[in-house]
């Protein structure tokens, strides 16, 4: 992780932008940035929220775990873990100044198995199978051989549609 204000290294590895906003002030080529995945961003009132509340960090983390378990966040988190499980070098970028409590240190985290994103809450009906029973989730067995990522879709795929 590290401020995307600071130079980019070499050991940097792959740089990942987490944030909704591109960073004032900073070019493109200053920022080297290799993905930008804004929808891992928290959403812009959870962010302005926070900005207001800085000693809240732990609430701000459970609603932004929150966010994270929605299905719009699914294609960017399965981004994430994918260059996670590269054999590279990751680093999150982030502008905020807070450099302990900011959507960036949450992310890191759920990468490293301290805390998944909640379960989602239970399906509507409609995502039930005729029998009434729930049926096994499409993103549960695309990523079986990773466990890192098989964890993290084993709690966001109660918010996918089901086969």
């Amino acid at each position: 992780m590290k401020r995307v204000y600071q130079e980019p290294a070499r050991s940097d590895g792959t740089r990942v932008l987490v944030d909704r906003l591109w960073p004032r002030g900073l070019s493109k080529a200053r920022a080297a940035v290799d993905r930008w995945l804004r929808d891992l961003a928290p959403s812009d009132a959870l962010r302005k929220w926070f900005h207001a509340r800085p000693e809240a960090w732990s609430v701000f983390r459970k609603r932004y775990l929150k966010e994270l378990a929605r299905p719009e966040s699914a294609p960017a988190l399965d981004e994430l873990y994918r260059l996670a499980n590269q054999r590279k070098k990751l680093t999150l970028l982030y502008a905020s100044k807070n450099e302990t409590h900011n959507n960036a240190v949450a992310l890191k985290d759920l990468l490293e198995g301290m805390r998944k994103p909640p379960p989602a809450p239970a399906p509507a009906a409609s995502a039930r199978c005729g029998t009434g029973k729930q049926r096994e989730c499409r993103g549960e067995k695309k990523h079986s051989a990773s466990s890192t990522q098989h964890l993290a879709h084993k709690h966001l795929s109660m918010e996918r549609r089901c086969l």
